[in-house]
């Protein structure tokens, strides 16, 4: 990792201090750091310097340090330095950076789109959820000179974040999903959310940007438009789902996923779309479309003797609940369904509006039981008509219980906020 040494030199004059030095990678965890690495010690871990020392790295970058080993450097803040550094690191590589933001969708469609264009250049994408401030200069630092593409996904709960990770990213590239209602404890409305994710806009021209047309929010916007709607750039056609997932039509060229559900067929769009603009051939795409990982979590079939699991519990909102329902409505109606609904998390003062709705919409759709689970779900039900399809429950090992007791086999969809743990149900 020349090119970062150099970045980091000129930055903090290291080789007046130690020389040359070999750079292995950046590592933010005391646990991982091994000989050669550079440690970034955040928060507790200045706690941490002497030990990763002792394990062989060769720089630390830390902001509370009174000791006067010659390896460690002192900043004002450990967590500036690092975007920075990230900042000019990613001026200096000459690879191409698409940013994804949105309320629902982002992480299935930076798989998506990575999972494609790895079809024809050596690219990375963000891993897990390192997509905030912290996370994403973290993944730029990862970047070796080798890397032709690298697919960034942009997470924020207020105004100027998108604006920060866009100033160190500086995207050529730039992906909207849709505007939902997540995080509306600290922004409050929708117009919120639609200025606070388009701050990517201050970075991207129209030509580079690629967003969901039929988004209430963002069809007026100028760009390369993804969706079903006929007036689109890229139109998806005949769609068709089914137990063993999805496929459809863009210009006429079939696309199959080993997925479902609408939603995850604009994601599938998007993925398209951006591989024609980066020059892939068709059966480039669809062998990308065909052979996804995806993140765990996502709409995640987990199939046991007795259950099918469909796995969703990475998080919720109340658009992502209605996409999972609207889902899962179609699916596996030859066996026994159940809904386990948790916790919609950081949705403000209208967050027990917001439950109902979501219960009356799973009254809607092709199910035998709901079982909710969480204090604001319970709430929510209390001021609804009672049905008998509908348990409350406070403790997950009940609804295991439940699950394991059923004598015949069943489909069970399971959809919470992050903070839920709904996973922990499956067998």
């Amino acid at each position: 990792m020349k090119i970062l040494f150099s970045v980091l030199d000129n930055l903090l004059r290291i080789s007046e201090r130690l020389g040359f030095i070999e750079i292995e990678k950046v590592v933010m965890d005391s646990r991982k750091v091994n000989k050669g690495d550079i440690f970034f010690a955040i928060n507790n871990g200045n706690n941490y310097i002497d030990q990763v020392l002792k394990d062989g790295a060769s720089i630390v970058i830390a902001d509370r340090y009174l000791g006067e080993d010659k390896r460690v450097f002192k900043v004002e803040s450990s967590v500036k330095f690092m975007q920075d550094l990230a900042r000019e690191y990613r001026k200096a590589l000459g690879l191409k950076v698409i940013a994804i933001t949105g309320s629902n969708g982002k992480t299935t469609t930076k798989d998506m789109i990575y999972s494609v264009l790895s079809k024809k250049y050596i690219t990375k994408k963000t891993e897990g959820n390192y997509n905030n401030h912290i996370g994403l200069p973290y993944t730029i630092l990862q970047l070796t000179e080798k890397d032709q593409v690298v697919v960034l996904e942009m997470g924020m709960s207020g105004f100027n974040e998108i604006d920060l990770l866009s100033s160190i990213a500086k995207p050529d590239i730039g992906v909207i999903t849709n505007i939902g209602d997540s995080h509306l404890e600290f922004l409050k409305t929708r117009e919120n959310v639609f200025k606070a994710k388009t701050e990517l806009l201050n970075y991207i021209s129209s030509e580079n940007l690629y967003i969901v047309g039929d988004d209430l929010y963002l069809k007026n916007l100028l760009g390369n438009k993804i969706g079903f709607d006929k007036e689109n750039n890229f139109v998806i056609e005949r769609f068709n789902d089914s137990n063993d997932g999805m496929n459809f039509y863009i210009d006429n060229e079939e696309y199959s996923l080993n997925l479902n559900g609408k939603h995850n067929a604009l994601n599938a769009g998007m993925a398209v779309a951006i591989g024609k603009r980066f020059g892939l051939a068709y059966e480039e795409i669809k062998s990308g479309l065909k052979n996804l990982e995806l993140t765990p979590m996502r709409f995640q079939k987990i199939e046991t003797e007795k259950v099918i699991y469909i796995n969703d519990a990475y998080n919720a909102s109340p658009i992502s609940m209605e996409f999972s329902l609207n889902t899962f409505d179609k699916l596996y109606n030859n066996l026994k369904k159940i809904l386990v609904l948790g916790d919609m998390l950081e949705l403000g003062e209208k967050e027990i509006e917001f439950h109902q709705e979501v219960i009356k919409k799973a009254l809607n759709i092709k199910s035998d039981k709901i079982y909710l689970y969480g204090e604001r779900m319970k709430k929510a039900y209390d001021l609804l008509e009672k049905n008998d399809k509908i348990r409350c429950f406070d403790n997950k090992g009940e609804i295991i219980n439940l699950i394991d007791g059923e004598k015949e086999k069943v489909a069970v969809l399971l959809k919470g906020s992050r903070g839920m743990k709904l996973e922990e149900i499956i067998r």
